[in-house]
């Protein structure tokens, strides 16, 4: 049986720093500070419902207004955000609705998101919008400290007995650092290509290298 992609669930952070809408500007940014975070999600209501993000980038509106030295036409390109600039509370300074992704998305999901929309970390929640986590760009990156030998167990089980599961064919598979060697004798060497992008799919496998007795 195949093993099933590792979602978010598995590489999340459960333990959550997070602001109630009514926090001031100096409440966050200490929080930012102790905790060693660059964002921090909104919640309000019993179950923790996120409502925002609040990011330094949101935080540094309020110093960039402080420059005097903005000419008018700056200034008034700048104009939407002058009340962001302006606010003292989290419910104000927030980006909002807020970005974010489901235990159950898988690591591929949650780093196109936060590629696509330039942001280092996802407030993940559930069905209703409760917080579960944080999943970080660190966190995706997990996976690839996998032990080899888990990987490959996972690459004989998912790759080569069920491409190559007859006895004439004598499949060997060591990883190291990450790097799934195949060698040994196969009978159909057209199968290279496939065993190659399936052996790669598994979750922390950095590279795939073939060594086939007369295949290339």
């Amino acid at each position: 049986m195949t093993t099933r992609p590792f979602t978010v669930a598995d590489v999340m952070t459960r333990k959550v720093v997070a602001v109630l809408p009514g926090a001031g500007f100096k409440e966050i940014v200490a929080t930012m500070e102790r905790w060693q975070v660059t964002a921090v999600p909104v919640v309000e209501g019993e179950g923790g419902r996120v409502v925002g993000v609040v990011s330094e980038a949101d935080l540094l509106l309020k110093e960039e207004f402080h420059d005097h030295g903005l000419g008018l036409v700056e200034q008034m390109r700048r104009l939407d955000d002058t009340a962001k600039a302006a606010s003292r509370r989290a419910g104000d300074l927030m980006t909002a609705p807020a970005l974010t992704v489901s235990p159950g998305a898988t690591l591929p999901q949650a780093a196109r998101l936060m590629a696509s929309r330039q942001v280092k970390r996802l407030p993940v929640v559930d069905a209703a919008g409760r917080i579960q986590g944080i999943v970080s760009r660190a966190d995706l990156l997990k996976v690839f400290l996998r032990p080899d030998e888990d990987l490959a167990a996972e690459v004989r089980r998912d790759v080569v007995e069920q491409l190559f599961p007859l006895p004439r064919n004598r499949v060997e598979v060591a990883v190291d650092e990450g790097v799934v060697t195949l060698s040994g004798e196969i009978r159909d060497s057209s199968l290279v290509p496939v065993a190659v992008r399936l052996a790669r799919a598994v979750e922390g496998v950095v590279d795939v290298r073939c060594e086939f007795d007369g295949a290339s």
